[in-house]
């Protein structure tokens, strides 16, 4: 079957769109800390909501897109970002601004699962490079985002906020004539864990592996993505300057993304994934080290080795169980890259006792630990 570059394209709109207006949040934090008083803690508790409701719900999500195949999950979801996270600008209060937040993020919830499980129906024989075209749109949007956020409410305002949401309305009217119905899996005669079950199959202990390291990237990264804004503008730099820290930490793990999917498609998931990860905690190490204009060259190496395995995830274990694409998705790039965040709110109270820098060292260390457990991983993948 040949690739469908138009459908591809769309559901990577969609992708695009969606994070794109959840990638606001985290730059704005030392706005938002200046403006509501917040703590750390009281970031941290804001980030890991966004990313329990963005990320964590996915598998329950997913197992609704199965069992009652529509747009309706696409379109509700992207409208939910498009909208509650514009409107967060106009929070008066630490309560406003998590309500905002959490729903703009379970608008990112309702669409991620069915349109990542669409990837490989359109994907035709290149579904490793496929899936890292349309994590592009997710990672290119966090890159993307936080530089036009964080220029936009320099030049107009936190109170402008809303306007934003325009561009993301039109963007939606247009993938509403594009998108196709989602096709079932054939999942929806089970309940939610024997529909889980017949997902993974006989490779539930291979798949359990890839969520536990990919469960382990998404600590690191969203650890880094949450406090490196407070961070560097605590230390003298100013909001856009974090922004453009933050971009080009993600904007490159867009590239390493690409460059990741096209060589596993070539030498299987698993060299790609034991590269990665060794040099992931070095090159955070060094970003750590560095200051002044330094910072940027870091953040560039650091971002590449953190965001290149996040699409190698999921096309790993959707190859290793096909049956089930969105529920796999959803535990890889949801559940995963969710709890992950979740986590924030305890990694924020720490940083408020010992300092941001000291606890991003230690967490900076954590890849290493994936080593041996991506030691065990089936040899998946490559040229046939």
């Amino acid at each position: 079957m040949s690739t469908n570059l138009k459908i591809l394209f769309a559901l990577t709109l969609v992708h695009f769109t969606g994070d794109f207006y959840i990638s606001f949040v985290s730059p704005l934090f030392p706005l938002f800390v200046d403006n509501l008083g917040l703590s750390l803690t009281q970031v941290g508790i804001i980030a890991g909501v966004m990313r329990l409701m963005a990320f964590i719900i996915q598998p329950t999500v997913g197992y609704l897109a199965d069992r009652y195949p529509t747009r309706g999950f696409i379109f509700t979801g992207l409208l939910l970002s498009v909208v509650c996270i514009p409107l967060s600008g106009l929070a008066g209060n630490f309560t406003v601004l998590l309500l905002l937040v959490a729903l703009g993020s379970i608008g990112s919830s309702m669409f991620h699962p069915s349109v990542t499980g669409m990837v490989p129906l359109y994907a035709g024989g290149k579904a490793g490079f496929s899936m890292s075209v349309f994590n592009t749109g997710g990672t290119l949007a966090f890159g993307l985002g936080p530089l036009f956020i964080t220029w936009y409410v320099s030049h107009n305002g936190l109170n402008n906020l809303p306007w934003t949401m325009v561009a993301g309305l039109a963007v939606l009217a247009y993938l509403f004539t594009i998108i196709p119905r989602p096709e079932s899996e054939g999942l929806r005669n089970f309940g939610f864990f024997g529909a889980l079950r017949e997902s993974l199959g006989h490779a539930w202990k291979p798949v359990s592996l890839i969520w536990l390291v990919m469960f382990l990237r998404a600590l690191v990264g969203q650890s880094f993505l949450t406090f490196m804004p407070v961070l560097y503008v605590q230390e003298g730099f100013s909001v856009v300057s974090a922004g453009v820290i933050y971009s080009l930490f993600t904007v490159t793990g867009t590239v390493s993304g690409l460059l990741s999917g096209h060589i596993s498609d070539r030498i299987g998931f698993k060299p790609v994934f034991i590269f990665s990860f060794l040099f992931m905690a070095p090159c955070l190490w060094l970003l750590l080290q560095l200051d002044g204009g330094w910072v940027y060259l870091g953040a560039i190496l650091a971002g590449g080795f953190v965001l290149a395995p996040l699409p190698l995830g999921v096309s790993m274990a959707q190859a290793l169980a096909p049956k089930g694409r969105s529920m796999v998705a959803s535990l890889m790039m949801g559940f995963a890259y969710g709890l992950g965040g979740v986590i924030s709110p305890l990694v924020g109270k720490m940083a408020d006792i010992y300092g941001i820098r000291p606890v991003l060292l230690i967490i900076a260390g954590i890849p290493l630990l994936t080593i041996p457990i991506i030691a065990l991983f089936p040899k998946v993948g490559g040229a046939k």
